[in-house]
């Protein structure tokens, strides 16, 4: 898969040192090639929940067959 600048992407596994899920939703801010891509997660108010590193198979492209959904952060 070919990623863009910008790009939604899915998290494919739980990151739980940064709050994370399997299914959280991120935007792609940087790329790093051959395999590496940077990927901010935000709250609903549009702050920074996670900034990472991360590798292209830890994401997957939103396709139009998934739905968007809210989840509570869990308490540290």
């Amino acid at each position: 898969m070919k990623y863009t600048v910008l790009d939604t992407v899915v998290l494919n596994k739980d990151i739980p040192e940064h709050g994370l899920k399997a299914g959280d939703v991120g935007a792609i801010v940087e790329i790093y090639e051959p395999d590496g891509i940077e990927v901010e997660f935000v709250t609903g108010s549009g702050a920074t929940q996670a900034l990472l590193t991360l590798n292209i198979n830890d994401v997957h492209p939103i396709s139009d067959r998934e739905i968007l959904s809210v989840r509570a952060l869990d308490a540290a």
